[in-house]
């Protein structure tokens, strides 16, 4: 069932991500868009919760109150697939793919191949790519990763501190910048931000997923685990190749 509500007190993006991330926390709501106009919150849930929960939940992020919109619901049809697996993740796939071609091209020019250089390129390369699509729309980026991310759930501020340590350690993994360090502090921050995302899909919620930035509008799924995963394993294997 879709319920829509107008939400009084909000003035700003800030507050949309924060009113939106502790709706998403309530155990029985699938989905939930929230904007500035009216109706300021679009909200399908599992069953009926009442308003009074809703205000609960909307106190712990802000003096917010909220109240039904034109009777408070509307009935809708189960959201329907707009096209295949496939086609749902193609820019990610295409990004994944490209990145990995163009990394073992390098190591194909050389005599040998070298997989600790392989997975340094490979790093480097991703986190270039996936910083700019962050980048390119800071304010979105920020406003999706607080609905799900641990820390950008509590400090809204690391939205906008997350896509520039993706930069760095992109140039770091470029220019070899003590391996060491730059491995240990992948594999730190992408362990943490793979716990949101795993809370996220476990918990089966409907969400936007961050990794491409505002750029693209993809679901949370085992796509975003498979990716951060990666990432960790990588960092995690150099780090014992070095030590």
């Amino acid at each position: 069932m879709t319920h829509t509500y107008n939400i009084a007190g909000m003035t700003c993006g800030k507050c949309v991500a924060k009113a939106k991330s502790q709706l998403l926390m309530l155990g029985d709501v699938t989905s939930a868009d929230v904007q500035l106009t009216a109706p300021q919150a679009t909200i399908t849930m599992q069953k009926h919760i009442p308003v009074a929960k809703l205000q609960d939940a909307l106190t712990k992020a802000g003096n917010y109150t909220i109240t039904e919109a034109d009777g408070g619901m509307h009935h809708a049809a189960p959201a329907e697939e707009t096209g295949s697996w496939l086609e749902t993740y193609k820019p990610i796939l295409l990004i994944g793919a490209y990145i990995t071609g163009a990394t073992l091209l390098i190591e194909a020019i050389n005599d040998r191949f070298n997989w600790h250089s392989w997975m340094e390129n490979f790093m480097a390369v991703f986190f270039l790519v996936f910083s700019f699509f962050k980048l390119s729309n800071l304010r979105g980026f920020a406003e999706s990763y607080s609905s799900y991310d641990i820390i950008a759930k509590r400090w809204f501020g690391w939205g906008y501190v997350y896509p520039f340590i993706e930069l760095s350690l992109g140039i770091a993994y470029l220019i070899n910048f003590n391996p060491v360090l730059t491995n240990a502090v992948t594999f730190v921050v992408m362990g943490i931000s793979i716990i949101g995302v795993l809370q996220s899909v476990l918990n089966k919620r409907k969400i936007q997923c961050a990794c491409l930035g505002a750029v693209f509008n993809l679901p949370m799924s085992t796509i975003t685990i498979i990716e951060d995963a990666l990432m960790i394993a990588m960092s995690g294997v150099m780090l014992l190749m070095m030590l």
